[in-house]
């Protein structure tokens, strides 16, 4: 009979093991879930510019419109001014400096000043590749002005004489300075203004008459000019 009551006391104890036991398997099933893990966003590294630059523009030259011949006191000289397309190549070295290559051909029609007015001296095509070193400013955003120097060696071709019996206008070197601007739309296209200041005087024979003369023709031309850039 003493069995009995224990076998019931037994049970019961049992019984509310079994419900303790089902009233944490939802908590420790719920601590084994594990959160997502959510993916990192990494940002996309910028994409490196290219060294090289190219522009094309519409160039502007503007002579001094001085010079003389040596045999004759009083005499000057003028150059025609002229509008042509012109090409330059860019390669930066970094960031702020970079070397410029300026390439375009142009002609000029000299006539006579002073005591030689009204002569007809001849006409002459000019190539004058410029290389300038450049510095350019890289704290003003979209807007990256730069100055520059450097020097030319002008090609003087296909010279006709028209008054005179014989033209030879001299290849020479000259220096060049320069300022001017970028004006970036995105990383590759822009719009450009420069300016540069050719220091070219050559010097030339001529006959007239018969008369073999020299001279110097002091050009020193303005070049002025605007158009679109692009770096690679």
């Amino acid at each position: 009979m003493a069995l009995f009551p224990a076998n019931r006391h037994t049970c019961a104890l049992l019984a509310a093991t079994a419900l303790t036991a089902l009233a944490v398997q939802p908590v420790l099933a719920a601590d084994a879930v594990v959160a997502p893990v959510e993916p990192q966003v990494t940002e996309a590294f910028p994409v490196a510019l290219s060294p090289w630059q190219v522009r094309v523009r519409a160039l502007g030259v503007i002579t001094e419109n001085k010079g003389h011949v040596d045999q004759v006191p009083g005499s000057g000289l003028k150059s025609s001014n002229t509008v042509v397309p012109e090409l330059d190549i860019s390669y930066y070295f970094t960031n702020n400096i970079a070397a410029e290559l300026i390439l375009g051909t142009t002609y000029s029609n000299i006539t006579g000043k002073g005591a030689i007015d009204g002569l007809d001296v001849g006409k002459t095509w000019l190539l004058p590749p410029t290389l300038t070193l450049q510095y350019h400013f890289t704290d003003f955003g979209a807007f990256k002005p730069y100055i520059g120097a450097g020097v030319n060696y002008t090609f003087f071709y296909n010279q006709k004489n028209h008054d005179t019996d014989y033209l030879k206008i001299k290849n020479t070197f000259g220096g060049a300075l320069q300022v001017g601007f970028d004006y970036m739309i995105d990383d590759h296209w822009g719009f450009n203004f420069d300016v540069k200041k050719l220091y070219l005087r050559p010097n030339f024979d001529v006959t007239v008459g018969g008369t073999e003369m020299s001279g110097k023709a002091k050009l020193d031309p303005w070049l002025i000019g605007t158009g679109i850039t692009y770096r690679f």
